[in-house]
């Protein structure tokens, strides 16, 4: 069964063309796992190999591109037709003499499209250098254009049932922090925690179960702390020591990211001086978060609250976020900085992340929120606040 009706699925065909007709573009390669997914449904992890979901202007359904044994998956999660599934056989798979590209691009010719002004997404992680080299090989009439970002602009500005998918990820979030946070405290080992929170990001509640996210739960304690984006060790959590959780529940591939700071005992002077500056931060981003205003006016608010405390932020304060496969949930769209002039509209998604790294240390406390018709809401329900594990009074929380 497709998580969206028809008419959704065309609607969103009929938005991409439109960016394509703007653009001067007649053939639209979309490899991007989440754009693909976004137009037709598919919903496999086969982005590992070469894949595409092929957009002609002037025809009324997509083809579906890939590995032989990959087919059966487009036909049962997505709405093409049979007959717009094609397969191309095993010797193409990561072998030296023959590339994908070349059996896509002999398919376009005996279709018609070998002449033709065609984009492809040159800028993400599923397509490479090769494959765009082979391609133009295949197809010397053709004229090449970069759509890298055409379908992820599209998809910022999210629908009713797209927002209701991101609320029960949201649940999933908030008991995936719960159960994390409870699992703390000295002696237990970093991997059991990781381990905890995969678990019931994957269970889900009792109601609805969850998916794999795009990035795994990001788990840096102690002097790592002053360090994003790193995951687990297996070295037992000691008393003193900080530990950042920055998670997201998943559900139907859209994501919704929760990032909170725990420590294990008191915490240290640092914490107990930031926290109140990034909470006081976040509450005015989020009450200036509205249609018409602009992401950079969004860190222009943060900045100048953190800075009547003396502190800077030197990377982005977050970006829009909601359907996406590993290795990433974010979108590749807008971003919360400087100079970036997206504004703001209803039903637009982003997760904020105003972190502050130093030297030996750091803090994350996030939000991902819905730009509504009057304002911003949260997705998730979990405290804002600095957590304590206390070894005297396990589970008390600071503000």
């Amino acid at each position: 069964m497709l998580p969206f009706d028809m008419v959704e699925y065309q609607q969103r065909l009929m938005n991409t063309k439109k960016r394509m007709m703007d653009n001067g573009i007649d053939v639209l390669l979309i490899t991007d796992p989440a754009n693909m997914n976004y137009l037709s449904g598919y919903d496999a992890w086969s982005f590992y190999v070469h894949q595409m979901l092929v957009i002609i202007i002037d025809e009324p359904q997509p083809l579906w591109i890939g590995r032989y044994q990959d087919s059966n998956g487009a036909r049962v999660t997505t709405w093409l037709y049979d007959e717009n599934v094609i397969a191309y056989p095993d010797q193409y798979v990561q072998s030296e003499t023959h590339h994908p590209m070349d059996f896509i691009g002999t398919i376009l010719k005996q279709i018609g499209q070998g002449n033709r002004r065609i984009g492809v997404e040159m800028d993400h992680y599923y397509f490479t250098a090769k494959a765009l080299e082979r391609l133009k090989r295949s197809l010397p009439d053709a004229s090449f254009l970069d759509a890298t970002s055409m379908v992820n602009l599209v998809r910022m500005i999210k629908s009713n049932q797209e927002i209701e998918y991101m609320r029960k990820a949201a649940q999933i979030a908030d008991l995936a922090m719960t159960k994390g946070v409870e699992s703390i405290y000295p002696g237990v080992r970093e991997c059991d925690t990781a381990a905890e929170i995969y678990y019931h990001i994957v269970k889900g509640t009792p109601e609805f179960g969850g998916e794999y996210p795009a990035i795994v739960p990001l788990l840096p304690t102690g002097d790592r702390t002053s360090i994003p984006h790193l995951t687990w060790t297996d070295r037992p959590f000691s008393e003193g020591s900080a530990v950042i959780i920055e998670l997201a529940g998943c559900y139907k591939r859209y994501h919704v990211p929760l990032a909170r700071t725990v420590s294990v005992g008191q915490p240290n002077e640092r914490l107990k001086q930031v926290a109140p500056v990034v909470l006081e931060g976040i509450q005015a981003v989020l009450e200036k978060a509205k249609p018409g205003v602009t992401c950079g006016e969004l860190e222009e608010t943060w900045r100048k609250s953190i800075q009547a405390h003396g502190y800077e932020k030197e990377a982005r304060l977050g970006y829009s976020v909601g359907l996406n496969y590993p290795p990433d949930w974010g979108e590749h769209t807008a971003s919360i900085r400087k100079g970036d002039h997206t504004v703001l509209q209803p039903n637009m998604t982003f997760h904020l992340i105003p972190a502050l790294w130093f030297h030996t240390d750091g803090i994350e406390i996030s939000e991902t929120f819905r730009v509504t018709e009057k304002g911003s809401e949260r997705f998730t329900a979990y405290p804002q606040e600095l957590i304590v594990r206390d070894s005297l009074n396990l589970g008390g929380q600071i503000s």
